[in-house]
């Protein structure tokens, strides 16, 4: 699973945890159900908003769940799980999601991806996630083709992105894509009034994301010379960051125009979520202490080194792409996925925590010093 929203137990309620695992079991059944079980490996944390945006803006919320059977990741529990139109909208949007990264990893020949067989079966599965993507998307009068486009202008941006531009031309392919996801929702749920904000919405969250992810890669694609778009346009970790807490503030406006039918669960995420998401990568990156990335170059490898530099981190190991997969079959079966706390991506080695390992995340003195300070400040919420 990949995305840039993952709760922690102390930062929800009870009853919204137990809501936000139903959005993210119903896409992952929804992805199995319409779209087979390979397409369950494309569930991510962020698609699952889509199924809570057109949860909360319905006025019939409780007829959009149904039980699911027991399930490895939850412990073989049953449980109530998203169903309907809502996680239908999100798995196609994941599947162009997971398709159109797919294919940027084999153009990129990234790692396994430069190997000829592996690259040949990976399009192989984008093609087919794209497919599959179309037509769930078309049964629900979604033009799924239109991200496929957007993200198309991703390559030709990036090859025009020079030291002194700005990084979001290079983000907007990104944000108008999660846009046009999030506007659909308004359509679903009959609330048209509501397609402009969340249009808003979706643009500042794309941003969000492919800023996070960027500065997520920042130390491992420098050290290997791979394109970063933080390294391309020479911008820095504080103006990025500042890019970030501005689309945090943007979704927190943008959220008081939307009209929602229960909107808990969705201003959760998107309003408090999302400023934890930029806490945490920056915190991980090292950005609070250093400020600032900048290499002289573009991008690639950094340049001599003075007598006091620290060397980069070494990247992440990679595995073959089978062991990788047998691995992640392992991690699955034995719920160390979802309930380990912390554990090695076994296909790029990335140190990755389960959803369910955050019961006792923090203390708390942590919350409070996070939380109620970011409560205060964030927004005329009656959820907090």
């Amino acid at each position: 699973m990949f995305g840039i929203i993952r709760p922690c137990r102390h930062r929800l309620t009870e009853a919204l945890h137990q809501s936000w695992t139903a959005h993210l079991c119903g896409l992952c059944l929804a992805l199995r159900d319409d779209h087979g079980q390979l397409a369950r490996t494309a569930t991510n944390y962020d698609g699952l908003i889509v199924s809570v945006l057109v949860e909360a803006q319905s006025d019939d919320p409780a007829g959009g769940r149904r039980k699911a059977g027991p399930c490895p990741l939850r412990g073989m529990r049953t449980a109530s799980v998203a169903r309907g139109e809502g996680a239908r909208l999100a798995a196609a949007v994941s599947l162009a999601l997971a398709s159109a990264k797919v294919r940027d990893h084999v153009e990129d020949g990234d790692g396994a991806y430069a190997r000829r067989p592996v690259a040949l079966a990976a399009g192989g599965v984008a093609e087919r996630w794209g497919r599959q993507s179309r037509s769930g998307g078309s049964s629900l009068g979604f033009d799924t083709g239109l991200l496929f486009d957007t993200l198309a202008r991703q390559g030709t941006l990036e090859r025009a992105a020079l030291p002194g531009s700005s990084v979001l031309l290079v983000t907007a392919p990104t944000e108008h894509a999660t846009s046009l996801a999030l506007e659909h929702t308004a359509v679903l749920a009959g609330r048209p009034g509501n397609r402009a904000p969340l249009a808003e919405i979706g643009r500042l969250f794309g941003r969000l994301a492919h800023l996070l992810d960027a500065v997520e890669d920042l130390a491992e694609d420098r050290a290997t010379g791979a394109w970063n778009p933080l390294l391309a346009t020479g911008t820095s970790t504080d103006e990025a960051r500042r890019l970030c807490d501005d689309a945090v503030h943007g979704i927190r406006l943008a959220l008081r125009d939307v009209e929602f039918s229960d909107g808990t669960l969705a201003h959760r995420l998107l309003a408090h979520e999302t400023a934890a998401a930029v806490r945490r990568t920056f915190a991980h990156a090292g950005a609070g202490a250093q400020g600032s990335f900048g290499p002289a170059a573009p991008y690639g490898p950094a340049g001599p080194r003075g007598p006091f530099d620290v060397p980069p981190p070494p990247p992440p190991r990679r595995r073959n792409p089978v062991a990788g997969c047998a691995m992640w079959a392992l991690l699955c079966c034995t719920c160390q996925a979802c309930c380990r706390e912390d554990y090695e991506d076994p296909c790029n080695g990335r140190r990755r925590q389960g959803p369910c390992s955050d019961l006792d995340c923090c203390d708390g003195d942590c919350c409070e010093a996070l939380e109620c300070c970011e409560c205060c400040e964030c927004c005329d919420c009656g959820g907090c």
